[in-house]
């Protein structure tokens, strides 16, 4: 039996890719590769280059294959492009999902994984985040998400379609030989913002506000390694294996760190001084987001492993050290 994972090409599903293999699953990947890379695939891995949205792609999937769950990355997640071009997202991420989980019921596949996020929240209550706080998203990517959690939910209550589902807060790093890592065409995540200053690829770095009600003013972020997040998709697998109910479980560290931290962190391990500027707040930046993950240690008996900035930044300059430019090297 095997596990399908929609989006197996780009950033977060190659890692998982690896870290089911390694764990002596049979993996198979679907992926359109528009965002995705072809290249992060590892050999021998079965691959079907189409768009989940197409029922005649899953349906050929599912009958040459005994798929025994899902693994489900596929989606758009740039958040300003998600407020621009609201249809794009709802088209793409909840087609997308409704498209999975019709086939998964025609074919009587009766377990997913899905890739959440943090973004279901909106404007924090209170920090630590608890997975029963309110989801009241804040732009049409957290919306989007949010809307396939809860078609996830009423399918389960009708067919017993049986889920998972991670809210991811910040991931960052790269696999640890410096094989794959974060290779997007447009970048807007802070740690490869900050990596390009060493790599030459931009003169400095700017903070986007220095006036927040934090220690030194910047916004502060829950970062997980990609290595730690791709265990617990394993560890969701193995739940739903033993029978677990359909659930949400958030996932970051529960330590907050500071864009001055970040960028710190970053001179530490590059040898290189980073300079920076300091801009204008970007609208809807909350000044902290860190998550209480509590009920994936208890039920999933999850932990994060490597914690500590700078060995997750270390493990992602790896990469783009050797990957200046990306899969296209």
């Amino acid at each position: 039996m095997a596990v399908l994972i929609c989006g197996g090409a780009g950033y977060i599903g190659s890692h998982n890719v690896r870290a089911f293999t390694a764990h002596g699953e049979e993996v198979i990947i679907v992926d359109n590769l528009e965002t995705g890379h072809k290249a992060s695939i590892p050999e021998g891995i079965k691959f079907y280059e189409g768009d989940i949205r197409n029922a005649e792609v899953l349906d050929k999937i599912f009958t040459e294959n005994k798929i025994e769950a899902v693994v489900h990355f596929c989606a758009y997640s740039l958040v300003g492009e998600s407020v621009d071009k609201p249809l794009k997202y709802f088209n793409n991420n909840v087609g997308g999902m409704i498209s999975l989980l019709e086939a998964m019921q025609r074919h009587n596949v009766m377990r997913i994984i899905f890739s959440s996020t943090a973004a279901t929240y909106g404007e924090p209550k209170r920090i630590p985040i608890l997975e029963t706080d309110e989801t009241i998203p804040t732009n049409p990517y957290g919306e989007s998400k949010r809307i396939m959690e809860k078609m996830m939910n009423w399918v389960s209550k009708r067919y017993d379609i049986r889920y998972v589902s991670l809210r991811y807060f910040n991931v960052a790093g790269a696999w640890h030989d410096g094989s794959i890592g974060e290779d997007h065409k447009c970048e807007t995540h802070l740690i490869p913002l900050i990596l390009q200053v060493p790599l030459g690829k931009r003169e400095k770095i700017t903070v986007y506000g220095d006036d927040y009600p934090t220690k030194d003013g910047t916004c502060i972020r829950d970062y997980i390694h990609v290595e730690d997040l791709a265990r617990a998709h394993i560890l969701a697998l193995e739940y739903l294996r033993n029978g677990g109910e359909s659930n949400i479980f958030n996932l970051g560290s529960g330590d907050g760190y500071s864009v001055m931290e970040m960028i710190d962190a970053a001179r530490k391990v590059t040898g290189h001084a980073i300079p920076l500027e300091i801009g204008t707040r970007r609208a809807g930046d909350p000044a902290r987001l860190v998550a209480d993950s509590t009920k994936a240690h208890e039920i999933l008996h999850w932990k994060p492993e490597i914690t500590s900035m700078e060995d997750i930044i270390a493990t992602a300059w790896k990469w783009h050290k050797s990957h200046p430019n990306g899969y296209a090297d």
